[in-house]
């Protein structure tokens, strides 16, 4: 067996190296974190080639003297804790004194420090854990690190990297999240001498959101203030009704500190579970404000994730607080909205809210009667086919038989009670989303928004598989406009072909901007920039792997099914025509997630309960 040795300490930082920078967007983060804890009201981050070749945080911090300069760079050398006790009241972010040795370990190294007071600076440049030169240099108070040719010294490392493109995007990101953790300060983050943000000192989380995340996402959100003992939370929420097909946008900080937490993940989606459809993910950037020794951020390497001493009373603080943010929420928008104009429904001889003319403008439909011009999925359809009934497979063929032999005769298989010819006629809705039809057979059930997704679905799966004939498509009046980070415009540009194959007719309008100019008439024009969304996450979710017929087919399917209001928005004769498209449907049997979209139960079942014939 071999002996027993001490570890050199270059062999020592290697090793801590392994779990403090698993990539370039860790040296950014313990860099930030540090300039953070030195007082700066400025910060600038420069990277290229996705932070491999060369990553630079620059501060105006209190900076440090050459003595502290040097001690900075061996392990566990820390201004932040004196004793073990220490670390149950951490509010700082970096503590452990294993960054900075660990970085230079792995990388060439350079640190020009100047501290207040001090004429000149100092630089200190490492190459692999090996200190090359100290000298004098000129320098603003503050610190800049520069690190290039990372993990120069471990290249088994350096080959497990990702593409540029998404090392970006998480360079990106969490600077953002440190920008937007800290609005007081002025953040900068530059790629290869392109500016990607700018964000100047702000006074709130709203205005910094705008800042670095858009527009788009701001106006989702509504602020929220509570606190109770010890704990306080703020920050913002999503609006009811808003959601997200994955957590990209559910963003935590504990104690200013970005952080995974189950406990406040679980509170948020339980918070939401009447006000998003399951399955969907509310917009959520909180801030929960407890005292350091209630809990730990030493549980992880990199600390990412930390333990709370009393999570149940930390979950039922958030989710007293989020609930009752909702509430008022809810209320405001029933407040806002005004007295709908009513009309009477020519079908059911019942009032309904007037549709507003300059809706059916945008979305291209007249009024009631003109079928032509409705959308897609509002049109009768063009091919007849006989709804399967429950009879043999004789019986369906024998009645498609038939049918085939009234060539262009007038005949619609579903219609209203009126229509004696009709094969199957509607006789009223139940329960919200269960139409019930009378045939010549017995009853029938239709779940309405389990047949227009399987409508929907196929309309989608006739788009991709046309090969010479052009897909329906519909321009939009109003071009709306996407801004992506950089892994999604990757994702967007690789499957750009296909999704105009599709019917998405997208302008790049600036580099990772772009403009919506047309959707497929399969999708809602309001809904066609949130499936694109939808469709970026779900292709992020798999890797990067680019199969645009599949993801579209499942954020097709994961948006038809969350939209719970769906089957209210139909009148009765928009009803018929939804089961007179579900007759043209391949397979009418079943919605696009396998479960019934009807069924039936004949005659032969009444006479049986009633023990009479019919």
């Amino acid at each position: 067996m071999p002996e027993i040795r001490i570890l050199s300490d270059k062999v020592a930082n290697q090793i801590a190296a392994g779990e403090v920078v698993e990539r370039p967007v860790a040296v950014v983060k313990e860099l930030v974190e540090n300039s953070i804890d030195a007082g700066a009201s400025k910060i600038e981050i420069e990277y290229r080639n996705g932070g491999k070749s060369y990553l630079r945080v620059e501060d105006d911090g209190r900076g440090m003297n050459p003595d502290q300069a040097l001690l900075s760079l061996e392990r566990h050398a820390t201004s932040k804790i004196r004793k073990a006790s220490d670390l149950h009241e951490v509010q700082t972010f970096g503590f452990r004194g294993e960054a900075l040795p660990s970085i230079s370990s792995v990388s060439r190294f350079t640190l020009r420090t100047r501290a207040k007071g001090i004429k000149e600076g100092n630089e200190i440049f490492v190459n692999g854990g090996k200190m090359v030169h100290v000298k004098e240099c000129g320098m603003p108070q503050g610190t800049r690190i520069e690190v290039s040719h990372l993990f120069n010294s471990v290249p088994g490392r350096r080959k497990f990297l990702k593409t540029d493109v998404t090392e970006s995007a998480h360079i990106i990101h969490m600077s953002k999240l440190y920008a937007l953790a800290h609005p007081s300060i002025t953040f900068s983050l530059v790629e290869g001498g392109r500016t990607v943000f700018r964000s100047p000192a702000c006074d709130g989380f709203l205005e910094r959101v705008r800042e670095i995340f858009g527009k788009g996402l701001a106006e989702c959100l509504a602020p929220i203030e509570a606190s109770a003992m010890d704990l306080k939370l703020e920050g913002l929420i999503g609006k009811p009704g808003q959601s997200r097909s994955t957590r990209k946008e559910m963003i935590f900080f504990v104690n200013r500190r970005p952080v995974e937490s189950k406990t406040i993940s679980y509170a948020v989606l339980e918070a939401y579970h009447t006000y998003a459809p399951k399955g969907r993910f509310p917009p959520a950037i909180l801030f929960l404000s407890i005292d350091p020794g209630l809990v730990d951020v030493n549980v992880h390497p990199a600390k990412r994730e930390i333990r709370f001493r009393d999570e149940r009373k930390v979950r039922q603080f958030l989710l007293e607080s989020i609930i009752a943010r909702n509430k008022e929420l809810a209320g405001q928008a029933e407040e806002a909205g005004s007295e709908p104009e009513m009309e009477r429904d020519l079908s059911s001889d019942m009032l309904v809210p007037k549709i507003d003319p300059q809706a059916l403008r945008l979305h291209q439909v007249k009024p009631r009667g003109d079928d032509e011009q409705r959308p897609l999925e509002m049109r009768e359809p063009e091919t007849e086919m006989v709804f399967p009934q429950s009879g043999s497979q004789g019986d369906r063929e024998s009645d498609s038989g038939e049918k085939a032999t009234r060539g262009e005769e007038d005949f619609s298989f579903v219609g209203l009670r009126q229509d004696a010819s009709s094969s199957w006629r509607f006789l009223d809705r139940a329960h919200g989303e269960m139409a019930i039809f009378s045939t010549p057979q017995g009853i029938v059930a239709l779940h309405c928004r389990a047949a227009y997704e399987r409508i929907r679905f196929e309309q989608l799966e006739a788009s991709f598989g046309q090969e010479d004939e052009k897909t329906d498509v519909q321009s939009l009046l109003l071009p709306e406009s996407l801004e992506l980070d950089g892994i999604d415009s990757a994702l967007l540009e690789k499957g750009r072909a296909e999704l105009k194959k599709a019917g998405f007719v997208l302008e790049e309008f600036g580099r990772n901007f772009y403009r919506l100019e047309g959707c497929p008439a399969w999708v809602s024009p309001e809904q066609a920039v949130g499936f694109l969304k939808d469709f970026l996450e779900i292709a992020r979710e798999n890797g990067g792997e680019m199969n645009v017929e599949a993801f579209a087919k499942e954020t097709l399917i994961s948006r038809a099914t969350n939209n719970r209001e769906i089957s209210d928005a139909f009148s009765d004769d928009e009803v018929v025509r939804i089961a007179n498209q579900l007759v043209a449907c391949q397979n009418p049997y079943t919605c696009p997630q396998g479960r019934p979209t009807y069924f039936e139960i004949p005659k032969r079942e009444f006479e049986s309960r009633f023990r009479r014939k019919l």
